[in-house]
């Protein structure tokens, strides 16, 4: 037992995801989040922070994709500027882009993804990085079911063009394979760059981070499944959704750590 007047040792924890991003930021919002949720339950507090943010990103999607289509695009000739990318991107088609296109869309599809999903899953699972495992999965699960909830509410058509896959005419807003590039392939680019803290892999990151998106969101154009304005909005809701599964690994880091530290701190005081 220790002696009245000793001090109770509390070991500064190392950060458990080992990814500087993903650690929460001494009393910031994250932090508080935690305190007010769960203060020593992880998973409550992810849970909590995961379906608050997908509210108001569905909510905030919802809202941006009526005020598109009935106030913004109605106006000024906008709407016809909108279909006249699209027009112009089916009218310039070529054997060559076509199929770069089919690679860019394949890369951010129901195919690919999962593939990519599951091979982090797996490395992250074997190595421990539970916090790593949760965010890719979660992240792609986010975006997915924020974009569909967004289609119930918001039916706008594709573009009236010769469209190059079969998937439901009525759901153009906002593009989901945009969304998901940037959630998926941006996320881990995020966890990468991180990890390393080296100023040319923050660059090369960015690069590639940016490039990706822009590939697919032509792609998705090109092939006739969206307008201009969709991927922006596709893009948008693929950097809310990284916010998010950033904001809710912090809050429960958060409690995580005080979790450990008050069992460390029991221990201590209950040793012989």
């Amino acid at each position: 037992m220790l002696a009245d007047g000793d001090a109770v040792s509390i070991p500064s924890l190392e950060p458990r995801s080992g990814v500087a991003v993903l650690e929460p930021r001494r009393g910031g919002p994250a932090e508080r989040f935690s305190e007010r949720i769960a203060p020593e339950g992880p998973m409550r507090v992810f849970l909590a922070a995961l379906l608050g943010g997908y509210a108001l990103l569905v909510g905030a999607m919802v809202l941006l994709g009526l005020a598109l289509t009935e106030l913004v695009l109605p106006v000024g000739g906008l709407g016809e500027a909108d279909k006249s990318i699209s027009t112009w991107l089916a009218d310039h088609r070529s054997p060559l882009q076509e199929d770069l296109s089919w690679i860019a869309s394949t890369l951010a599809g129901g195919v690919v993804i999962p593939g990519v999903i599951g091979s982090c899953l797996l490395v992250f699972c074997l190595a421990h990085r539970w916090r790593l495992a949760a965010f890719v999965l979660f992240v792609v699960a986010l975006e997915s079911g924020t974009y569909r909830t967004t289609t119930f509410f918001v039916h706008r058509d594709r573009p009236d063009v010769d469209r190059l896959e079969s998937l439901p005419v009525d759901a153009s807003f906002p593009s989901g394979h945009t969304a998901a590039s940037i959630a998926l392939y941006g996320g881990l680019l995020l966890l990468l760059a991180s990890k390393v803290r080296h100023r040319g892999v923050w660059s090369a990151a960015l690069v590639v981070g940016i490039a990706i998106p822009l590939f697919v969101g032509w792609a998705r154009m090109y092939r006739g499944m969206h307008h201009a304005t969709d991927v922006g909005a596709g893009v948008l809701m693929g950097l809310a959704a990284l916010a998010v599964l950033v904001f809710a690994s912090r809050a429960a880091g958060a409690a995580a750590e005080r979790r450990d530290a008050g069992r460390c701190a029991a221990s201590e005081v209950t040793a012989p």
